[in-house]
């Protein structure tokens, strides 16, 4: 990545131009582009969006996205969409093992698959989870979601995201979110790759207020890199395919998409390295909700209440006195999809291995396993370092309908409900006159 020039802060005005004097001054669309280059612009928000919320792009590049043949629909693979409702959601916690590396060519979008979601694009509301698996570039090949933005998240091999607006190398460790409508090209510089996806069909993600926490904490803005504009002049046939209300649709251009030479605007991908997040947790006894550890949320209609947020589990310390330390045992009114990027998660002990997944429903009750539980309550509660761990949590308002494929999927655990099994019952005094 040190080799890839970036651009500061979450939510900036940003501004870049390959060409110097390619960037209109003072005006977005003068009667002549310099260079005869073509203005247009790209909304991802509504035009009368509140400023602080309003998601827009001006692309300044050497054909306008306008001319192209008619789309015609394509093979989605393991790719589904909203609403989903080819099997009955299940009340049962799930778990996936790990997807398998391809062993045949795989590119990243040949090798999407959908464990499930809420929502639907046509409702621009709720949030689909995908896996990825890849071990092949995509070469002469675009993609791009009208029906949302993707937040990626790596968990094996770094992904090198080419998009309209430059070039993001993302590692396992960081996250990419590449904003609706954006067209991008995944490329494979150091092999096969695995990792999870998050679409959001809502509100674009943004960074949580920090209320009482303050002005500092959690994500910082400056950490989010965006990409300067880099594009290709290139004319050969190349395949542009997009996810459109859940299925997807291709062309052929006889030239590269990614020809923009400069730009600037709000609606632009980002990566950010998790390192960077800045956790806090509790000084005293017990240990606060997991929302303390939330780096992105899309906001619903309902104050308080996110379509999705994007919550991270990194290394911290834990000092809490005489206080159990792992998650605790809990039932949500959210739905958490958990994922595992590297290392082990502190309440589960047991066969959540990095690239697997697992779901916990609406009301599902779940917690730390027992082999987690009874070392936590026997444990001397010393400061302790937890620092080989990088978990994470997709929480969205509705419930995750998982897909057929997914529950048809030889990844699928059969035995999850045995983690909690054999948990000793509490040992209270009988009550008086009750036999023991």
């Amino acid at each position: 990545m040190d080799t890839i020039r970036h651009l500061s802060g979450f939510g900036n005005e940003h501004a870049s131009e390959a060409i110097a004097g390619a960037l209109p001054v003072g005006q977005n669309t003068p009667q002549r582009v310099a260079f005869d280059l073509y203005a247009e612009q790209i909304s991802g928000t509504s035009f009368t969006a509140p400023r602080g919320e309003n998601r827009r792009t001006w692309f300044y590049r050497l054909r306008p996205s306008a001319a192209h043949p008619p789309y015609r629909r394509t093979e989605s693979r393991g790719l589904s969409s909203g609403p989903f409702n080819e099997v009955p959601p299940s009340p049962n916690r799930l778990r996936w093992n790990p997807l398998p590396l391809p062993t045949e060519p795989t590119t990243f979008l040949e090798g999407l698959f959908t464990l499930g979601g809420n929502g639907s694009p046509a409702l621009a509301s709720g949030a689909a989870v995908h896996l990825y698996v890849a071990n092949a570039s995509m070469v002469d090949t675009a993609f791009f979601n009208a029906d949302g933005e993707f937040l990626i998240v790596p968990q094996s091999g770094t992904i090198r995201i080419v998009t309209e607006l430059g070039v993001l190398e993302v590692p396992p460790g960081h996250v990419a979110l590449v904003p609706r409508g954006v067209r991008m090209r995944v490329e494979l510089p150091g092999g096969p790759v695995r990792g999870y996806i998050c679409e959001n069909y809502g509100a674009p993600f943004r960074l949580p207020e920090l209320g009482p926490i303050g002005s500092n904490g959690l994500a910082n803005p400056r950490d989010f890199l965006a990409p300067v504009a880099s594009y290709e002049d290139i004319e050969r046939p190349t395949r542009v395919v997009q996810k459109f209300q859940g299925n997807l649709w291709e062309t052929t251009l006889d030239h590269s998409p990614f020809d923009v030479v400069a730009w600037h605007g709000t609606h632009v991908p980002y990566t950010y390295d998790l390192a960077r997040f800045n956790t806090l947790n509790t000084v005293s006894f017990d240990h606060p909700d997991p929302s303390i550890f939330t780096v992105l949320t899309s906001p619903s209609e309902t104050p308080g209440t996110a379509n999705c947020d994007f919550v991270i589990f990194p290394p911290r310390w834990m000092v809490a006195e005489h206080t159990f330390r792992p998650p605790w045992f809990h039932r949500n009114v959210m739905s958490e999809l958990m994922g595992l990027v590297h290392g082990v998660y502190d309440a589960k002990a047991d066969q959540f291995v990095p690239g697997g997944a697992s779901l916990h429903n609406c009301m599902s009750a779940h917690g730390p396993d027992r082999k987690t539980y009874e070392a936590a309550v026997a444990a001397d509660l010393a400061p302790r370092k937890i620092d080989n761990t990088l978990a994470f949590m997709f929480e969205t308002r509705w419930v995750i309908a998982p897909t057929r494929a997914a529950m048809e999927s030889p990844a699928l655990q059969s035995d999850y409900d045995a983690c909690w099994a054999d948990l000793r019952k509490a040992q209270v005094p009988a009550k008086e006159g009750t036999p023991s």
